[in-house]
């Protein structure tokens, strides 16, 4: 969908459920990580690109005092809540998102919001539909009531909506390549000090593709594991006397971990794949600056998703069989994506492969009695943008 054609459905939407023209229609975009997985929260090296699916927010400012939230993908499920009475967990559900924004920002919000958001980025898929949510509505916030805040003061706040507000432990990944990423490039992101870099990639010159692999299967990130592996990285951090694991370079280094207890053999692989994921990143965007031939960086992506399986443990049977069938199809390599227990994979394969490599994952997933998957080829796209 364009730009002028998602700004219009956005914008009519609004008028159907709020009676009058939206002020304006911001949009922020969903992300896929080429490589960098649970690193972001550790201080750690990652590399997004922005989907071309996308959040819009149809916004226009009230004098009530009222924030009004509507969705055009749920419909019966609007939120009418007083600016002042905003608290964390109330409202709930995707509500929650743009709620959690206005509620950070709520010294700075006068009057009142009425916000539609519309959008066609995959819910529950590992590809950051709840960050395109929330940095949407942060852009449209701050354009409306003209604050003061920069690109890393949008990531905060869209981080904030989701950890304090909903109750989602995630880092700044999400929300920094929503913000930041630009059209044809990858997003080289330093976590720990906001140094970035903007690495071209232009796999379709190389006569590749991106191919995304939704495998149907949800998670939620302020639940369960997700939450669980974090705390156990602040536990091996600690145990090896480090703030983040960032500080640690060299897998030789975690050994005293390693003291013969459960707990030590877990947090030891906990700290491997961060460790290993932060020189996978570094050895994929040598490549890439390099200017090698991109195929060279598939094995690292599967060598990821090994240790994402193994040594951290948030892959799941289905994602398992994503990654071998594409892999035995000729894909160059395939990883899982996103927080794990669900979601997505991508694999790097020929462009002339594509169709074969679908074909190949949907009759293993038939095999598996799973549903087909859907898919389709990611172009590195433009980062959150005003449309109307």
């Amino acid at each position: 969908m364009t730009d002028r054609n998602a700004a219009r459905r956005a914008a009519d939407a609004f008028a159907g459920r709020f009676g009058g023209d939206p002020e304006g229609v911001w949009a922020a975009p969903g992300r896929v990580n080429v490589i960098g997985e649970h690193t972001d929260y550790n201080g750690g090296f990652v590399l997004p690109v922005a989907l071309p699916h996308t959040t819009r927010a149809a916004a226009a400012r009230r004098a009530d005092g009222l924030l009004v939230l509507a969705s055009a993908q749920h419909p019966d499920e609007s939120a009418e809540v007083p600016v002042s009475e905003l608290e964390p967990g109330h409202p709930g559900g995707w509500a929650g998102y743009p709620a959690g924004v206005v509620h950070a920002l709520a010294g700075q919000v006068p009057g009142g919001l009425s916000i539609l958001v519309d959008g066609d980025v995959p819910s529950g898929a590992g590809l950051s539909s709840s960050a395109a949510l929330s940095c949407s509505v942060a852009l449209a916030v701050r354009d409306l009531l003209d604050l003061d805040l920069d690109a890393g003061g949008l990531i905060d706040v869209a981080r904030r909506a989701e950890n304090d507000f909903v109750g989602a432990p995630t880092g700044i990944l999400d929300q920094s390549a929503s913000v930041l990423c630009t059209a044809g490039h990858a997003l080289f992101l330093d976590t720990r000090d906001g140094t970035r870099e903007q690495v071209p990639l232009d796999l379709a010159a190389a006569g590749l593709a991106l191919l995304v692999i939704d495998t149907g299967t949800t998670h939620d990130h302020a639940e369960g594991g997700y939450r669980d592996r974090r705390r156990e990285c602040e536990r091996a951090a600690a145990a090896l006397g480090v703030t983040l694991l960032r500080e640690v370079d060299d897998v030789a280094a975690l050994e005293p971990l390693a003291d013969g207890s459960s707990e030590g053999a877990v947090l030891h692989r906990r700290a491997r794949h961060v460790v290993t994921e932060d020189q996978r990143v570094l050895r994929v965007v040598g490549t890439l600056r390099a200017g090698e031939d991109p195929r060279a960086i598939g094995p690292l992506l599967t060598e990821a998703h090994v240790s994402l399986r193994d040594d951290f443990e948030v892959s799941v049977p289905l994602l398992d069989a994503c990654v071998d069938a594409a892999v035995a199809a000729g894909a160059h390599g395939a990883r899982m994506v996103g927080g794990g227990f669900g979601g997505s994979a991508v694999a790097l394969v020929d462009a002339d492969a594509v169709e074969a490599v679908t074909a190949a994952v949907t009759d293993r997933f038939a095999g598996e009695g799973a549903p087909a998957p859907r898919s389709f080829v990611a172009v590195p796209s433009a980062g959150a943008r005003r449309l109307a």
